[in-house]
């Protein structure tokens, strides 16, 4: 008797655990998320408002996160893609243009993890490239520049000659000549994503020639940081930069991954994730302006935020001909808007910009 009791309540013991919900018995896989980096996390910049989401989904249930930061676009990134791959992580994501064509090799290879590269344009069935619309926010910044400056000179200290830079500064300028049509933006190329010393210097420079404006496509504050110290205004980039250059900073071009990777996590886990190329605009929240300075005026925020409800709607199309470039050849017609194609592999620099390409 005591046997046959044993065993009917190991079977209903059986049958209880069969009928409980996965959650319950602890039996949920835990998933893994990794991010890499291309550089320091560090206060600012665009691997801080990568880490910020990335702290957003290690507070999520059943979700582990970790990162690598500081990873050249070469061989190591490869690696590392590689490394997390075969950890079994659920979701990578790649963070910057020169990873594109390692995570593409890595992703072929592990069919079973869920790839994502920010700011390329390759996919794979487990792969998706995703962006924002910062040149949108790049427009609106330089509707502030444009009306801060005296000297009609404005430097802008970039990183690399890609589309992505170009299609920022073209947009950044129409902008600018949108309130101030005289003003020209003088581009520094630094050939570097990351190097705080290398981007001060350049945009102590561009002073020195005469820019009282410091707009950036660099990753550290170091030009912002140079604008507070010779006494003109500066554009941020990636995060609100106030606190680096009070008495400079009068807004930035800002991300907010959050909200997107949250999604991305949530649609892995629940198996309806579908690869794609995702370009999120500002009426999505992924980009933004960050406050005005103290110093911007109230014409100009009015002026500013009426042109940003204006893109939210889309009653303000950024590129919309017609728009000239630097030899003054019409590029695009007037009434026109280039399909995101030809935004994606901009080649070219506006009116108004004074710099080369190379």
């Amino acid at each position: 008797m005591r046997t046959l009791a044993l065993l009917m309540a190991t079977l209903l013991l059986a049958a209880g655990l069969a009928s409980a919900p996965v959650q319950s018995r602890g039996l949920q896989r835990e998933m893994k998320v990794g991010f890499i980096y291309i550089s320091p996390i560090g206060e600012e910049g665009w691997s801080y408002a990568h880490d910020q989401a990335r702290k957003l989904l290690s507070t999520m249930p059943g979700v582990r996160t970790s990162y690598v930061e500081s990873v050249p676009e070469g061989p190591e990134a490869e690696r590392i893609i590689r490394n997390m791959a075969r950890k079994h992580y659920d979701v990578i994501f790649a963070t910057s243009f020169g990873y594109m064509d390692f995570m593409l090799k890595v992703a072929e290879q592990h069919p079973d993890s869920t790839f994502m590269h920010c700011s390329g344009y390759k996919n794979a069935p487990n792969m998706s490239n995703y962006f924002g619309r910062i040149y949108q926010a790049r427009y609106l910044t330089g509707l502030v520049a444009g009306s801060m400056t005296r000297s009609g000179a404005i430097g802008y200290v970039a990183a690399f000659p890609i589309p992505e830079a170009i299609r920022g500064i073209n947009a950044f300028t129409l902008g600018v000549r949108a309130v101030n049509p005289k003003a020209e933006v003088r581009v520094v190329w630094t050939k570097s994503w990351y190097d705080p010393v290398m981007e001060k210097n350049a945009a102590k420079r561009l002073i020195k020639e005469g820019a009282d404006v410091i707009a950036q496509h660099q990753d550290s504050s170091g030009p912002q940081e140079a604008a507070q110290e010779m006494g003109v205004y500066s554009i941020g980039y990636n995060t609100d930069m106030t606190r680096f250059a009070p008495r400079a900073h009068m807004t930035s071009a800002i991300w907010s991954w959050g909200p997107f990777y949250k999604e991305v996590v949530e649609q892995v886990r629940a198996g309806t994730w579908k690869n794609g190329s995702f370009w999120y605009g500002m009426e999505t929240g992924v980009v933004d302006i960050a406050p005005y300075g103290p110093m911007i005026p109230q014409n100009v925020r009015e002026l500013t935020d009426r042109a940003k409800a204006d893109i939210k709607s889309g009653k303000l199309v950024v590129f919309t001909g017609p728009v000239k470039d630097q030899q003054g050849v019409e590029r695009i017609p007037a009434g026109t808007v280039p399909p995101d194609k030809e935004l994606l592999s901009m080649d070219w620099f506006v009116e108004g910009v004074n710099g080369t390409l190379d």
